[in-house]
């Protein structure tokens, strides 16, 4: 069970801690090229695709059976952060640190 933050700054802290875990298990599950290929607007359309299906499940009050809502949200932003470093030129030019590979 994970305990609650008790501070509104350490629940951002720890649902960043988790942005970062899903990132670099979905880098290393699919590499760079799904980005780079289709660059920024790729990016848009998956967030847009995530949010449609939000827009779908929370209007007809719908418990998807594949992944949670909250996944959703997660991924949006996991993809925000991808769209900020591809902008910035780190996610073409940086790779992934030792630390994270493992």
């Amino acid at each position: 069970m994970t305990t609650q933050p008790k501070y509104l700054d350490e629940s951002f802290e720890k649902v960043n801690k988790e942005l970062l875990k899903i990132f670099i298990k979905k880098h290393k599950d699919y590499g760079k090229n799904n980005i780079l290929d289709t660059g920024e607007m790729g990016v848009l359309y998956r967030i847009g695709d995530k949010i449609n299906r939000l827009k779908h499940l929370l209007a007809n009050g719908k418990k998807p059976t594949n992944e949670t809502i909250e996944d959703n949200w997660l991924d949006i932003a996991v993809y925000g952060v991808i769209a900020i470093l591809y902008r910035r030129g780190w996610f073409k030019k940086l790779k992934l640190s030792p630390k994270a590979r493992k």
